[in-house]
C-alpha cells in the first residue's frame, strides 16, 4: 500500500473528500457485479445496454433488503456476506482509513450478521438507517435516467459514522452517476447541529402521523441554500476499483446518470465508524472538528499544490 500523503490528508481536512485510485483489484470487482447481478431486475439484460432501463412501476419493489425503483437497484440483503466485507476490508482501503481515524480504531463489521435493511426503514416512508446493519450498506447500482430533467439536490447523512466510502465495481464516466459531493460543505455544515454525528428525529406514532423524521435546523437548511448557490459539485467519476472517502457532514447525492453510451453505475457504499463512537455521540461540535480523528490527520498541514486539486476535480 502506497499510503496517503501529508499533502492528501491536508486535502480531506480542506474539502472533505479524497479520490483514490486502484483501492481493489478489478478481480474483485468483477465479482461483486456478478453477485451483484444474481439480483437484477427481470427487465435487465446484462449483455444488452437498450434494456438498460428505468423500473417500471409495476416491477417495482421497495424490500429494503433489495430496492428495484425508478432508477434505483440497490442489494442490501448480502451486504454481511464475505465477499463483500473482504473488499470493504481490502488491506489498502484499511490503511488508508486508519491515516484518516487512527491505527487499530475502526469497528469491524460483521460476516452473516445482520444487514442494513433488515429492521425495515427509520420511519414510514423514511429511509433505511445504515447505521443498523452490521456490515457494508450494500452495492447500489443507478440505471441510465434518459431524458428527464435532473436537477441537483444535496443533502447530508442523519445517522452518526465517520467516514464514508463509495467503491467503484465498474468504470464510471463523467455524468454517469457515480457519486457527487459539494468540496468544503463539510465544514460548513459540521457546527450547525446540536450533536456533532447525529441528527435528531421525531419519533413515529400511528395516531399523529404527520410529524416525524429527521429535523433539520433552520440555519442548516440555510446553509443548504448557500452550498448550492456558491459551490460547484465534484463528480467522482472513475474506474473499476476507485473511491471516494467523504466525510459525515459532507454535502452529496446520488450522481445523475445520463452517461452517453449508457452505461449502469456499480458501487459498493459503506461507512467507517470508530469503536468509541458511542461516547464521541454525547458531546456536541468541537471547536477543532478533527478533535476524534486520527492523530496524522490532525498533525496534517501542508500546503495543497494546483496538482492535487486537478487531480480531485476542483478546477
Amino acid at each position: 500500500m502506497t499510503a496517503l500523503t501529508a499533502e492528501e490528508l491536508s486535502f480531506f481536512k480542506n474539502y472533505g473528500y479524497l479520490l483514490k485510485s486502484n483501492a481493489i483489484p478489478t478481480s474483485l470487482c468483477q465479482r461483486l457485479v456478478d453477485r451483484m447481478w444474481e439480483s437484477a431486475p427481470a427487465h435487465l439484460d446484462r449483455d444488452n445496454p437498450k434494456t438498460w432501463t428505468k423500473i417500471s412501476l409495476e416491477n417495482a419493489s421497495n424490500d429494503p433488503l433489495l430496492v428495484h425503483q425508478g432508477t434505483r437497484w440497490q442489494l442490501r440483503s448480502a451486504s454481511t456476506e464475505q465477499l463483500l466485507i473482504d473488499a470493504a476490508w481490502h488491506p489498502t482501503i484499511v490503511g488508508w482509513a486508519e491515516q484518516l481515524l487512527g491505527e487499530g480504531t475502526l469497528r469491524k463489521h460483521t460476516v452473516g450478521g445482520k444487514p442494513m435493511g433488515s429492521w425495515g426503514v427509520a420511519w414510514p416512508g423514511g429511509p433505511v438507517d445504515p447505521q443498523l446493519g452490521e456490515g457494508v450498506r450494500g452495492i447500489y447500482a443507478t440505471l441510465p435516467l434518459g431524458d428527464e430533467p435532473s436537477p441537483d439536490a444535496l443533502h447530508t447523512d442523519g445517522h452518526p459514522f465517520h467516514l464514508g466510502v463509495v467503491l467503484l465495481l465498474e468504470d464510471s464516466p463523467s455524468n454517469g452517476g457515480a457519486f457527487k459531493i459539494w468540496p468544503g460543505s463539510h465544514r460548513r455544515f459540521y457546527p450547525l447541529f446540536p450533536m456533532q454525528y447525529d441528527q435528531a428525529r421525531i419519533p413515529f406514532y400511528e395516531h399523529l402521523p404527520s410529524f416525524k423524521g429527521l429535523i433539520h435546523p433552520k440555519e442548516y437548511l440555510e446553509e443548504v441554500r448557500a452550498v448550492e448557490a456558491d459551490t460547484d459539485p465534484v463528480d467522482c467519476h472513475g474506474k473499476a476499483g476507485d473511491l471516494v472517502f467523504w466525510h459525515h457532514r459532507m454535502g452529496h447525492m446520488a450522481g445523475h446518470n445520463t452517461a452517453v453510451p449508457p452505461c449502469i453505475r456499480q458501487a459498493m457504499l459503506y461507512d467507517f465508524c470508530k469503536t468509541d463512537l458511542d461516547t464521541m455521540r454525547l458531546t456536541p461540535p468541537h471547536e477543532d472538528m478533527w478533535q476524534d480523528w486520527g492523530q496524522a490527520l490532525q498533525n496534517a498541514d501542508a500546503p495543497v499544490s494546483n496538482a492535487l486539486k486537478q487531480a480531485q476535480r476542483l478546477t
